[in-house]
């Protein structure tokens, strides 16, 4: 009897697959399918080759272009890091936030202050507290641990637009940074581009700013 039925199944299944109803419904599904996947393979293709693009470039150069749409090689990372290995002492000690420790390392070949291999979540604190505290004070820290800073500048994701944080994480620790505020909200910008009187007092602005609007570092 199991035998009988599950041929008479096939049969049916065989009917209804044949059934011309059935074969304009497989065309359509499949239609339909054709059209809504080709232009979103598409745009993952377009996605996937824009990204395989940009993680091509290496860290520390990349293309730019300017206002007239011209496309320029940005290495200023190189230069920067290229300087420190021909303009300092072979046992200098580079002070910098923790991002470009390696390269500090690997790169300008001098000893950085902390890296990406820095656990010592008070040791990060510190570089906070430095690079945001008031120049004379930051400078009565920086002295004992090293003999240049380096700091950069130029928008976007440069140290000013870290700044907020790293006083945050100094602050996590050095609770007198930014007293009852633990988001240190005093420490930034104004709208309109205008810092605050802390960030305009701290070491990390008056180096990334030397030179203008009147401020030396």
């Amino acid at each position: 009897h199991a035998r009988a039925l599950g041929a008479l199944a096939m049969e049916g299944v065989e009917l209804v697959y044949a059934n011309p109803v059935s074969c304009l419904l497989r065309i359509a599904l499949g239609a339909y399918a054709v059209y809504w996947c080709v232009p979103r393979g598409r745009e993952f293709y377009d996605y996937s080759h824009q990204l395989a693009e940009g993680l091509s470039q290496p860290q520390i150069m990349f293309k730019a272009k300017t206002y007239n749409g011209q496309e320029v090689m940005v290495d200023d990372y190189r230069e920067a890091y290229w300087w420190l290995r021909d303009k300092t002492p072979e046992d200098a000690r580079v002070m910098a936030w923790w991002d470009y420790g390696y390269q500090i390392t690997g790169i300008a070949n001098r000893t950085s202050v902390a890296d990406g291999n820095t656990w010592n979540h008070e040791h990060i604190a510190t570089l906070g507290r430095i690079l945001t505290a008031p120049q004379e004070e930051a400078h009565s820290y920086a002295r004992h641990l090293a003999d240049y800073v380096l700091v950069w500048a130029g928008g976007g994701g440069d140290d000013l637009a870290k700044s907020p944080h790293m006083a945050r994480i100094g602050n996590s620790v050095f609770r007198d940074i930014c007293p009852g505020d633990p988001t240190c909200s005093k420490f930034g910008f104004y709208q309109g581009g205008q810092p605050t009187p802390m960030m305009e007092e701290c070491l990390l602005y008056k180096l990334t700013m030397h030179g203008q609007r009147g401020i030396a570092a």
